[in-house]
């Protein structure tokens, strides 16, 4: 299929299915879009992980002129279980399948290799999704990223209540009000635990600047 082809059934799917969809049943307030652009530079969108949902919705803040610039990092045993679905995530949701699992390939060089064509690229530091707006520990994927592309900003992203929306398991998805806040881009000192701790107190921020409400 044609490229030109893909790309609008792409924006179409975004614009036309995930947008509405997400607005009419999660009523998503986002703060601080403006930061979350596509620039000729390396970046990673860096944001904690609750749901299936949370690729989704990122996707689909960014402006639709600029979604062919971007790709999310993705489980492939989740998202590419069979021939078709792998066609669908990898062309029209853009995922780069990772193999958690492990493997002969190292599972980082297609984060590398989008870096490198110029992708803006979304990824997940806790490795899995946690319980529903939980924390997971932030691991050391990102900073083996960095180390290899130091010029790479970093984006992070703190979302609450999509853990709620579609939690593990489940397949249904469950009407509630979504909070996104979106922090200023921070870069590579050359230290993985410094890194680490930084984006850890960046969660921290967006999370306080949200002061979202305990769930009953």
């Amino acid at each position: 299929m044609k490229q030109n082809v893909i790309q609008f059934l792409r924006l179409c799917f975004y614009g036309v299915v995930i947008r509405p969809i997400l607005i009419l049943m999660l009523g998503l307030n986002v703060r601080h879009l403006e930061r979350l652009s596509v620039e000729d530079m390396p970046r990673l969108i860096a944001a904690n992980h609750n749901s299936h949902l949370d690729a989704l919705v990122l996707m689909s803040l960014f402006k639709l002129a600029d979604l062919p610039k971007v790709k999310v990092v993705a489980a492939k045993d989740y998202f590419c279980r069979t021939p078709f679905l792998t066609w669908f995530s990898m062309n029209i949701i853009g995922i780069i399948p990772i193999d958690r699992k492990g493997g002969e390939q190292d599972p980082l060089a297609p984060v590398l290799s989008a870096l490198d064509a110029g992708y803006t690229v979304v990824i997940f530091p806790e490795g899995t999704r946690g319980d529903p707006e939980k924390r997971q520990p932030l691991k050391y994927g990102i900073s083996k990223v960095l180390e290899q592309r130091p010029d790479t900003q970093i984006t992070p992203v703190f979302m609450h209540g999509l853990g709620k929306s579609l939690p593990r398991g489940e397949a249904m998805l469950v009407p509630f009000v979504c909070e996104i806040n979106i922090g200023e881009a921070v870069r590579w000192d050359g230290d993985r635990t410094h890194l680490i701790e930084t984006l850890g107190a960046c969660f921290d921020t967006l999370e306080a600047e949200l002061e979202p409400k305990e769930w009953l």
